[in-house]
């Protein structure tokens, strides 16, 4: 292990952060970076697929269904934390005393056994028939309803919206989507785009919006010349474009949960700066800085196991829900309380900074102070912890109920996909920041200084903190404009449906 690693025989602590140590090689960063992208590439074939393939197993037929998919949810959420919490307790404790090798070592194992016991318990599991590739039906729409963009409804040549006959769908373990009027617009009526577009007026927007959105139906669009037996570049089912719809619409959703994501990205690393300023003893007992990101974990566990005793009572007096609150209700709390959690962040980083300066501690960050605790750090790991349970979750199972049968993997994958991008934005957010605040000819250090003394992380919390509520108010605005698909009929009463007539567009 020691060869892809640069030498740190002389690098304490000190040397680190001066940025001192002996740097890497070129070809140890070559590695570093194939082996992170190879772990990104399984994390992806991973996270987006196991969560509806545990759902799969249940049977829609049952008359718990509901119920037995909200809880496996929770439970599936709740054997994530417990990953979590191993990792920042045994494998760190595996690092500290053995090392990066075999700490390395260990997740490997794990990985392993975990595979082994997933193949062999393969015969047993419920599975849906493939139904292709999602991309590529999801690309055959767009071209198909490209090519078609100039043919007008209310042409004469016209034959209908085209869809299979019988019950069946042309999508292997999909049932029939049946044609919906009331999403002629989906990108411009159900998004963020009509929050903004709207509000200023902007009428060729709204036009292009319009158009770009009632042109998925022409890619169903039969006509004389497509001949008897069109393609599907060409000429594609009702259903099939019906599943783009859907997967247009559920997009504000996952979209408003990357500031979560960034908050969470950013209490990985900035609480563990604050954490190494202050006294992390439990009486005789010091806590490592490294395991403190644990605190979110242990809160989500503790909520998890309370959900059904306690908030589900509760709630369901106040909403009426058999849940308590639905998915996107949960989504909506979740968001709200990550809001109470970074600007709490915000309050105790100015309370600690303002600590740090009156008693002499302002050069000495890497020094922790004796008398002020690091266990104030544990509202803020809590709040977070709590809003991840209920945002998380209910995003999850939101997604999954919602997508396409034959796309519930890809509509899962939106939850990943905000958690990516939640932590790219929470890196172009630090560097803007860091670019605007500091302005090294007059010596003016950013808000995140490497000394967090100096700094104004307390600044950068409440700015958090607007970007926050502004997704907030963001969120209300898109949850409360969606319809849920409560009602799903897979049979279509005909086969060639009525083409809409220009009053409806």
């Amino acid at each position: 292990m020691k060869i892809f690693v640069p030498n740190q025989d002389n690098c304490d602590q000190l040397s680190l952060v001066l940025g001192s140590c002996k740097p890497a090689k070129p070809w140890q960063m070559l590695y570093l970076y194939t082996v992170l992208y190879i772990t990104a590439f399984g994390a992806a074939g991973i996270r987006p697929c196991v969560s509806s393939f545990g759902a799969d197993q249940f049977d829609e037929r049952s008359k718990d269904y509901k119920t037995l998919l909200d809880r496996f949810f929770n439970f599936f959420y709740l054997s994530v934390t417990i990953g979590a919490i191993v990792a920042f307790t045994l494998v760190v404790y595996i690092q500290i005393e053995r090392g990066w090798g075999a700490a390395f070592g260990s997740l490997a194992i794990a990985m392993g056994i975990s595979n082994m016991l997933f193949f062999v318990g393969t015969p047993l599991y419920r599975h849906r028939l493939p139904g292709g590739s999602p991309l590529t039906r999801v690309a055959q729409v767009l071209v198909a309803a490209f090519k078609k963009r100039n043919v007008p409804f209310s042409r004469s040549e016209l034959v209908g919206l085209y869809e299979l006959p019988g019950r069946h769908s042309a999508i292997k373990g999909s049932g029939k989507i049946p044609h919906t009027n009331d999403f002629r617009c989906s990108l411009f009526n159900s998004s963020i785009f009509h929050f903004f577009v709207m509000r200023i007026n902007c009428y060729y927007f709204n036009f292009q919006f319009f158009w770009c959105c009632r042109c998925l139906d022409k890619a169903a669009l039969q006509v004389k010349e497509d001949g008897s037996n069109p393609g599907p570049w060409r000429l594609c089912t009702v259903t099939q474009v019906e599943e783009v719809k859907i997967l247009i619409k559920l997009i504000p959703i996952p979209a408003c949960t990357i500031m979560l994501n960034v908050v969470l990205t950013q209490f990985l690393t900035l609480s563990v700066q604050q954490a190494y300023t202050l006294n992390t003893h439990i009486g005789k007992l010091k806590l490592p800085v490294t395991c403190m990101p644990v605190f979110p974990g242990l809160s989500v566990f503790l909520v998890l196991s309370l959900y059904y005793s306690v908030f589900v009572p509760i709630s369901r007096r106040i909403t009426g829900h058999p849940h308590g609150a639905s998915q996107l209700q949960r989504v909506g709390i979740g968001l709200f309380i990550s809001i109470l959690s970074v600007a709490w962040a915000g309050v105790f980083e100015r309370f600690r900074r303002g600590y740090a300066i009156k008693h002499d501690y302002e050069f000495g960050f890497l020094t922790p102070m004796p008398h002020l605790s690091a266990y104030w750090l544990l509202i803020q790991y809590c709040l977070i912890g709590i809003a991840e349970v209920f945002s998380i979750v209910g995003l999850l199972e939101f997604l999954y109920e919602e997508a396409p049968d034959a796309m519930k993997s890809i509509g899962s994958s939106y939850a990943a996909l905000a958690g990516g991008l939640g932590c790219f934005v929470a890196s172009v957010i630090n560097s803007i920041v860091k670019s605007i605040t500091s302005n090294p000819e007059n010596r003016q250090q950013s808000w995140l200084s490497q000394n967090i003394n100096t700094g104004k992380f307390d600044y950068f919390y409440w700015l958090l903190t607007v970007l926050c509520v502004i997704n907030f108010c963001i969120f209300l605005y898109s949850a409360q404009r969606y319809k849920y698909r409560t009602e799903r009929t897979f049979e279509v009463s005909e086969t060639k449906q009525n083409i809409p007539g220009p009053a409806e567009g």
